[in-house]
């Protein structure tokens, strides 16, 4: 069984994917769950039968998947050209 070295630039990759992933989650907990929660503060307006800050979160948190999934893939390419591990195009 042979023995591998974990290198620096390994461990640095290892270290940004996990603190990345860490905030995207986050970012995604609040999005989902504590915006809706507190919409219920809101209660004032309605769109379409249904309470407006409800149907701004339901539409916001929509905006905010995309947008985290997209930024997960470009900062993941970028990263991954920076440690030496990207896939060949």
């Amino acid at each position: 069984m042979e023995d591998r070295q974990v290198t620096a630039v390994q461990k640095r990759y290892w270290r940004s994917t996990l603190r990345m992933t860490g905030v995207l989650v986050a970012i995604w907990f609040v999005a989902t769950f504590v915006v809706g929660w507190f919409a219920r503060e809101l209660q004032s307006l309605t769109v379409m039968g249904f309470p407006f800050p409800f149907f701004m979160a339901a539409q916001g948190s929509l905006l905010i998947y995309v947008l985290l999934v997209g930024y997960y893939a470009w900062r993941m390419d970028k990263l991954d050209r920076e440690c030496g591990v990207a896939e060949d195009d």
